[in-house]
C-alpha cells in the first residue's frame, strides 16, 4: 500500500475517499492519533492509502481536483471583489490588497502554506486614517463647534458600532473571507469583525490610491452622517450655530459673534443672557441654563427673523 493523500481534516479526506471510489479505487484510511471510528480524527493527520498499482491514477484524480477546486476559488473571489469594488465606487491597482483588508485571521490561521495574511496591521493603519480624515472634516465643516463638541462627534462617527453599519450597507460581511470555525458561528454578522473589516477597508485604498482617494472615500461614505450633524449636532439635538454661520456666509455677510449680556439666579439655577451679533448689530438675544444653550437659542431666533427679511 502506497499513501497518496494527506490531511488534517477528515472531511476533506472523506471526499477525496468518495473521489476515488467513484473510479473503482479502493484506499485506506489511517491517522497519526488513535481513533475508534473512522474519519473521526480530531488530532494529529489522516492519510489515505491505495494498492501500488493504482497509485499514479489515484494521484491524478487528487491532483485535478484540487486543481479544479482552486480554480472555482480563484473565481469565486474575482467575482467578489468585482462586487465589492462596485459597492464602494473605487477600482484597485492592487487587487492583492483588497483581498488582504478583507482576510480575517481565522482564514490565515487556516493556511498551510503560511503566506495569507490577515487584516489586523491594516485595521491599525485604517483606524489612524479614518480618524484623522474625519478630523479634518469635523474641523472643516464645524468651525463653530469647541474642542469638545467636535471630539464628541468624532467618537460618534468612529465608533464601531456606526462602522459597522457602514460596513452592513456596503454587504462588506458577504465579502469577508473566514476560517470554517468563524464562518459556522456568524462571523458575517458580528459587528466588531464588520468594524475591524471596514478600518481595514480604508487602510486597503489609502495604501493603493494615497490619502485623497482615501478622503473621497470617506466623503463618500460619511455624507448622510455629517448632513445629520449638521441637523442635529453632536449632542443630538438641532445646530442652529452652524445653521446660521451657513446661512450668513451663503449670503457673504459677517460671521455671527455671540456675547454674554448678563447672567441672574444662584450657582445651581444660573441663568444667562446671550446677544447674537452680526457685524457690530444685534439680531438677537436669549437665555438659557448654560452659554452653549443660549447661545443655540438666541440662533435660532436670529435664523428666523433673517429668514422672515428674506
Amino acid at each position: 500500500m502506497v499513501v497518496i493523500f494527506s490531511t488534517t481534516s477528515p472531511i476533506e479526506a472523506g471526499v477525496v475517499r468518495a473521489l476515488l471510489a467513484s473510479r473503482g479505487i479502493l484506499s485506506l484510511v489511517s491517522s497519526d492519533a488513535p481513533s475508534m471510528f473512522p474519519l473521526s480524527v480530531t488530532m494529529g493527520g489522516v492519510q489515505l492509502s491505495v494498492q501500488d498499482a493504482d497509485a499514479d491514477e489515484a494521484r491524478r484524480l487528487i491532483d485535478s481536483h484540487l486543481v479544479d477546486r482552486t480554480a472555482a476559488s480563484e473565481a469565486e473571489l474575482q467575482d467578489t471583489l468585482d462586487a465589492l469594488e462596485g459597492s464602494i465606487g473605487y477600482r484597485f491597482r492592487d487587487r492583492g490588497l483588497l483581498e488582504h483588508a478583507l482576510t480575517h485571521t481565522s482564514r490565515a490561521n487556516e493556511d498551510a502554506s503560511g503566506s495569507m495574511l490577515d487584516n489586523e496591521s491594516l485595521e491599525f493603519l485604517g483606524d489612524a486614517v479614518l480618524g484623522f480624515l474625519v478630523a479634518d472634516v469635523l474641523f472643516r465643516e464645524f468651525p463653530s463647534y469647541d474642542e469638545g463638541q467636535k471630539s464628541k462627534a468624532k467618537a460618534a462617527l468612529v465608533s464601531a458600532q456606526t462602522l459597522a453599519r457602514q460596513a452592513e450597507r456596503l454587504n462588506l460581511g458577504t465579502h469577508l473571507l473566514l476560517g470554517r470555525g468563524e464562518e459556522k458561528t456568524g462571523g458575517r454578522r458580528k459587528q466588531a469583525l464588520l468594524a475591524d473589516g471596514y478600518e481595514a477597508l480604508i487602510a486597503s485604498i489609502y495604501l493603493d490610491g494615497g490619502v485623497e482617494e482615501a478622503r473621497a472615500f470617506i466623503a463618500r461614505e460619511f455624507e448622510p452622517l455629517i448632513a445629520e450633524l449638521k441637523a442635529y449636532g453632536a449632542s443630538g439635538q438641532p445646530d442652529y450655530k452652524s445653521t446660521l454661520q451657513e446661512y450668513l456666509q451663503s449670503r457673504q455677510q459677517p460671521l455671527p459673534e455671540y456675547r454674554l449680556a448678563g447672567s441672574a439666579g444662584p450657582d445651581h439655577e444660573k441663568q444667562f443672557e446671550v446677544a447674537v451679533c452680526v457685524g457690530d448689530a444685534p439680531v438677537a438675544r436669549a437665555t438659557g441654563r448654560s452659554k452653549k444653550e443660549a447661545e443655540q437659542v438666541a440662533a435660532r431666533l436670529a435664523l428666523e427673523l433673517l429668514k422672515s427679511r428674506d
